[in-house]
């Protein structure tokens, strides 16, 4: 098929697969359908992932959500919390406050804080399809439980063998499928050429709410060291808590991040061994949640995001790490800016992927750069320890990544 082809045009339309159906791939499925092309979402997990960390939308990002129509239901879901407290090792509070927490910022402002998963639910759903019937409208195809085993690039398109055995041609390839990118694996090399860590590795899952928690946040640190922190968090109208723990550790980072769900649980258990509070009863938790997530704080940088008809997206090509808090808001944005490049292209790669990038580069750039007042664990342990007092070189550093001029497609 020519690249001229028009994704409106009568004749067949632009295919496109999506690999990974996180928030990037699932916003940008949304977009891609909306404007004509023929979307196909590939996702190695059998459904819709659950757990996962709260996150939140800033700035540009609230603009996307409110053009996909989806505003105010995300709102309606938003975690809603009320404050945070400080707890030593005996759960006696030392601080608290109801003017901002650690895993949201300011309470009262636009922003929103919300379930990872449960905006990944809405996105999915917005076209009247729905994540459990495969469908996210009329032009996306849902494969779960599978993934890309290998793909092949020609002149007309890509030849894609999936892990099932299946195999599909397509006319553009996208790989959304977070840190651990496989398609950037496939297209660009090794992970270790583009991962960067630094050397903090975060747990997270579900838990009961034992302690009565009404729209709250605890933070909870082993006295003054900041190789090891816990927070715990109401979630779904406090029917349960998400607890996260994090650490620090300077070994290899291929002995630090098992394969074996079972092997992560067992580290972040032993990491947390020396802990009091509630962690017995949340390590308990953790043993029995299904939604349990683990893995390393980094970024990924690239010199180039495309390489031919194969594009990446959010965290796969520009992680900006958990510890900026910006990586959903620039996955949304991001995805609204490459399913436009490629409408206003007609669905020519070799314009769009350039002009995505152009328009996103510096915008990405000034987004990672947060992590240069966050990353330090310092830095972050005064964070938590200071409740949100202001910090001149982190609002600077959040205006930078804040300011981008959303186009009209």
């Amino acid at each position: 098929m020519s690249n001229s082809i028009r994704p409106h045009s009568g004749t067949r339309p632009t295919s496109v697969l999506v690999s990974g159906a996180g928030i990037a791939g699932t916003a940008l499925a949304h977009w891609l359908n909306r404007y004509g092309f023929r979307v196909t979402v590939v996702e190695r997990a059998p459904s819709l992932r659950g757990g996962g960390q709260a996150v939140d939308i800033r700035g540009t990002a609230l603009t996307v959500v409110e053009r996909m129509g989806l505003l105010e239901e995300v709102r309606a879901r938003r975690t809603g919390l009320r404050g945070m407290s400080v707890v030593d090792a005996d759960g006696r509070e030392l601080r608290s406050t109801t003017e901002w927490t650690a895993s949201g910022g300011p309470i009262g402002g636009p922003d929103v804080e919300i379930l990872r998963d449960e905006l990944a639910e809405l996105i999915a759903g917005a076209d009247g399809g729905g994540a459990g019937d495969g469908t996210a409208g009329p032009g996306v195809e849902y494969r779960f439980d599978d993934s890309i085993a290998t793909l092949a690039q020609h002149p007309g398109g890509v030849d894609v063998r999936f892990r099932s055995g299946t195999e599909r041609s397509f006319d553009l390839v996208v790989g959304a499928d977070g840190l651990h990118s496989n398609t950037r694996r496939l297209v660009f090399g090794p992970e270790a050429d583009y991962l960067h860590p630094i050397n903090t590795y975060v747990a997270g899952w579900s838990a009961p709410n034992h302690l009565g928690l009404d729209r709250w946040e605890i933070a909870h640190r082993d006295g003054d060291d900041p190789n090891w922190f816990c927070m715990a968090m109401t979630v779904r109208g406090n029917s349960e808590l998400r607890v996260f723990v994090g650490f620090h550790s300077d070994e290899p980072i291929d002995d630090m991040l098992p394969r074996d769900p079972a092997r992560q649980r067992q580290l972040v258990a032993e990491r947390s061994a020396h802990a009091r509070w509630e962690l017995p009863r949340f390590l308990e938790a953790m043993r029995e949640s299904d939604a349990f997530h683990y893995d390393v704080v980094a970024q990924i940088r690239m010199d180039r995001w495309s390489n031919d008809r194969v594009v990446l997206l959010g965290d796969a090509g520009y992680c900006c790490s958990p510890a900026t808090g910006q990586g959903t808001s620039v996955a949304l944005t991001a995805a609204y800016v490459l399913a436009g490049e490629l409408r206003a292209a007609d669905g020519d790669h070799r314009a769009a992927y350039p002009a995505y990038e152009r328009r996103l580069r510096d915008h990405v750039a000034a987004n990672q750069a947060i992590l240069d007042v966050t990353g330090d664990r310092k830095a972050r342990s005064e964070t938590v320890t200071n409740l949100g007092q202001s910090d001149p070189k982190l609002e600077a550093a959040f205006r930078a990544a804040l300011d981008f001029d959303l186009p009209d497609y």
